[in-house]
Protein backbone atom coordinates (compact mmCIF):
# COMPACT_ATOMS: atom_id res chain seq x y z
CA UNK A 1 0.00 0.00 0.00
CA UNK A 2 1.36 3.40 -0.95
CA UNK A 3 0.66 6.55 0.93
CA UNK A 4 0.42 9.96 -0.66
CA UNK A 5 3.27 12.25 0.10
CA UNK A 6 2.10 15.14 2.20
CA UNK A 7 4.21 18.23 1.94
CA UNK A 8 3.68 20.83 4.57
CA UNK A 9 5.17 24.24 4.19
CA UNK A 10 6.09 26.08 7.29
CA UNK A 11 4.36 29.42 7.41
CA UNK A 12 7.07 31.86 6.67
CA UNK A 13 7.14 34.97 8.75
CA UNK A 14 6.09 38.00 6.77
CA UNK A 15 8.32 41.05 6.81
CA UNK A 16 7.36 43.52 9.53
CA UNK A 17 5.94 46.13 7.16
CA UNK A 18 3.66 43.56 5.49
CA UNK A 19 2.46 42.14 8.80
CA UNK A 20 1.83 45.66 10.10
CA UNK A 21 -0.22 46.51 7.01
CA UNK A 22 -2.25 43.29 7.30
CA UNK A 23 -2.94 44.02 10.97
CA UNK A 24 -3.97 47.61 10.21
CA UNK A 25 -6.41 46.44 7.50
CA UNK A 26 -7.86 43.90 9.93
CA UNK A 27 -8.31 46.68 12.52
CA UNK A 28 -10.12 48.84 9.95
CA UNK A 29 -12.49 45.98 9.12
CA UNK A 30 -13.02 45.21 12.80
CA UNK A 31 -13.72 48.88 13.58
CA UNK A 32 -16.37 48.99 10.84
CA UNK A 33 -17.99 45.86 12.27
CA UNK A 34 -17.92 47.24 15.81
CA UNK A 35 -19.53 50.51 14.72
CA UNK A 36 -22.55 48.63 13.41
CA UNK A 37 -25.56 48.33 15.67
CA UNK A 38 -27.01 45.03 16.87
CA UNK A 39 -29.86 45.54 14.42
CA UNK A 40 -27.43 46.00 11.52
CA UNK A 41 -25.52 42.86 12.53
CA UNK A 42 -28.80 40.97 12.73
CA UNK A 43 -29.73 42.21 9.25
CA UNK A 44 -26.33 41.06 7.96
CA UNK A 45 -26.84 37.65 9.56
CA UNK A 46 -30.34 37.21 8.12
CA UNK A 47 -29.25 38.43 4.66
CA UNK A 48 -26.35 35.98 4.74
CA UNK A 49 -28.69 33.11 5.64
CA UNK A 50 -31.35 34.06 3.07
CA UNK A 51 -28.76 34.28 0.29
CA UNK A 52 -28.10 30.53 0.27
CA UNK A 53 -29.33 28.04 -2.35
CA UNK A 54 -31.03 25.95 0.35
CA UNK A 55 -33.43 28.83 1.04
CA UNK A 56 -34.46 28.89 -2.61
CA UNK A 57 -35.10 25.14 -2.59
CA UNK A 58 -37.02 25.41 0.70
CA UNK A 59 -39.16 28.24 -0.71
CA UNK A 60 -39.97 26.27 -3.86
CA UNK A 61 -40.84 23.22 -1.74
CA UNK A 62 -43.20 25.24 0.51
CA UNK A 63 -44.91 26.80 -2.53
CA UNK A 64 -45.28 23.38 -4.18
CA UNK A 65 -46.80 21.89 -1.00
CA UNK A 66 -49.14 24.89 -0.68
CA UNK A 67 -50.33 24.50 -4.27
CA UNK A 68 -50.63 20.71 -3.94
CA UNK A 69 -52.74 20.98 -0.78
CA UNK A 70 -55.09 23.45 -2.42
CA UNK A 71 -55.39 21.65 -5.77
CA UNK A 72 -55.32 18.01 -4.67
CA UNK A 73 -58.49 15.97 -4.93
CA UNK A 74 -60.64 16.01 -1.78
CA UNK A 75 -60.03 12.30 -1.17
CA UNK A 76 -56.25 13.04 -0.69
CA UNK A 77 -56.41 16.35 1.17
CA UNK A 78 -59.32 17.46 3.30
CA UNK A 79 -58.01 20.97 4.03
CA UNK A 80 -58.28 23.75 1.49
CA UNK A 81 -57.41 27.21 2.68
CA UNK A 82 -56.41 29.03 -0.50
CA UNK A 83 -58.26 28.20 -3.70
CA UNK A 84 -56.70 29.01 -7.06
CA UNK A 85 -55.49 31.65 -8.01
CA UNK A 86 -53.87 31.41 -4.53
CA UNK A 87 -54.43 34.93 -3.24
CA UNK A 88 -53.05 34.10 0.23
CA UNK A 89 -49.91 32.60 -1.31
CA UNK A 90 -49.55 35.70 -3.47
CA UNK A 91 -49.94 37.92 -0.39
CA UNK A 92 -47.39 35.88 1.61
CA UNK A 93 -44.85 35.91 -1.24
CA UNK A 94 -45.34 39.65 -1.80
CA UNK A 95 -44.87 40.43 1.92
CA UNK A 96 -41.79 38.24 2.06
CA UNK A 97 -40.38 39.89 -1.09
CA UNK A 98 -40.91 43.36 0.39
CA UNK A 99 -39.15 42.40 3.64
CA UNK A 100 -36.24 40.73 1.85
CA UNK A 101 -35.85 43.76 -0.43
CA UNK A 102 -35.70 46.13 2.55
CA UNK A 103 -33.27 43.77 4.30
CA UNK A 104 -30.98 43.67 1.26
CA UNK A 105 -31.10 47.46 0.86
CA UNK A 106 -30.21 47.91 4.53
CA UNK A 107 -27.27 45.55 4.25
CA UNK A 108 -26.11 47.04 0.95
CA UNK A 109 -26.21 50.57 2.36
CA UNK A 110 -23.88 49.58 5.18
CA UNK A 111 -21.58 47.76 2.74
CA UNK A 112 -21.54 50.87 0.52
CA UNK A 113 -20.33 52.97 3.45
CA UNK A 114 -17.45 50.53 4.02
CA UNK A 115 -16.67 50.51 0.28
CA UNK A 116 -16.59 54.33 0.22
CA UNK A 117 -14.17 54.36 3.13
CA UNK A 118 -11.93 51.78 1.44
CA UNK A 119 -12.09 53.74 -1.81
CA UNK A 120 -11.13 56.97 -0.06
CA UNK A 121 -8.29 55.20 1.74
CA UNK A 122 -7.06 53.72 -1.55
CA UNK A 123 -7.09 57.13 -3.22
CA UNK A 124 -5.25 58.76 -0.36
CA UNK A 125 -2.63 56.00 -0.26
CA UNK A 126 -2.19 56.16 -4.04
CA UNK A 127 -1.65 59.93 -3.85
CA UNK A 128 0.81 59.48 -1.00
CA UNK A 129 2.69 56.77 -2.91
CA UNK A 130 2.81 58.99 -5.98
CA UNK A 131 4.34 61.78 -3.89
CA UNK A 132 6.87 59.39 -2.39
CA UNK A 133 7.84 58.04 -5.80
CA UNK A 134 8.25 61.58 -7.12
CA UNK A 135 10.54 62.32 -4.18
CA UNK A 136 12.60 59.17 -4.83
CA UNK A 137 12.98 60.11 -8.50
CA UNK A 138 14.01 63.61 -7.49
CA UNK A 139 16.62 62.25 -5.08
CA UNK A 140 17.94 59.80 -7.68
CA UNK A 141 18.22 62.60 -10.23
CA UNK A 142 20.03 64.73 -7.68
CA UNK A 143 22.40 61.87 -6.89
CA UNK A 144 23.02 61.21 -10.59
CA UNK A 145 23.88 64.86 -11.17
CA UNK A 146 26.19 64.95 -8.14
CA UNK A 147 28.02 61.74 -9.04
CA UNK A 148 31.25 62.67 -10.88
CA UNK A 149 31.53 59.25 -12.53
CA UNK A 150 28.22 59.63 -14.36
CA UNK A 151 27.72 61.72 -17.43
CA UNK A 152 25.85 64.90 -16.51
CA UNK A 153 22.88 65.22 -18.81
CA UNK A 154 19.37 66.55 -18.61
CA UNK A 155 16.68 63.89 -18.33
CA UNK A 156 13.44 65.69 -19.16
CA UNK A 157 11.27 62.67 -18.30
CA UNK A 158 12.91 62.21 -14.88
CA UNK A 159 12.47 65.92 -14.20
CA UNK A 160 8.75 65.67 -15.04
CA UNK A 161 8.31 62.52 -12.96
CA UNK A 162 10.01 64.10 -9.95
CA UNK A 163 7.07 66.49 -9.56
CA UNK A 164 4.05 64.99 -7.77
CA UNK A 165 0.80 65.17 -9.70
CA UNK A 166 -1.96 67.51 -8.59
CA UNK A 167 -5.01 65.24 -8.04
CA UNK A 168 -7.48 68.05 -8.91
CA UNK A 169 -5.74 68.72 -12.25
CA UNK A 170 -5.61 64.99 -13.04
CA UNK A 171 -9.33 64.64 -12.29
CA UNK A 172 -10.14 67.67 -14.46
CA UNK A 173 -8.12 66.17 -17.30
CA UNK A 174 -9.90 62.82 -16.95
CA UNK A 175 -13.30 64.51 -17.04
CA UNK A 176 -12.32 66.61 -20.07
CA UNK A 177 -11.03 63.53 -21.90
CA UNK A 178 -14.22 61.59 -21.21
CA UNK A 179 -16.34 64.49 -22.38
CA UNK A 180 -14.27 64.77 -25.57
CA UNK A 181 -14.70 61.06 -26.26
CA UNK A 182 -18.43 61.24 -25.58
CA UNK A 183 -18.82 64.05 -28.12
CA UNK A 184 -17.02 62.16 -30.87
Amino acid sequence: MTYPIVVRYARMAEPDHIETTVQQMAKLHSAHQQKSSKLQRAADFVTDRLGRPQVLLFTILIEAIWIFINLAPPRLVHIRFDEAPFSFLNLAVSALALNVTILILTTQRRDDIAARHRSQLTLQLAALCEQKIAKVISLLEEQRQDNPTLKNRTDRQAAEMSVAADPARVLDRIIDTHEEQDKS
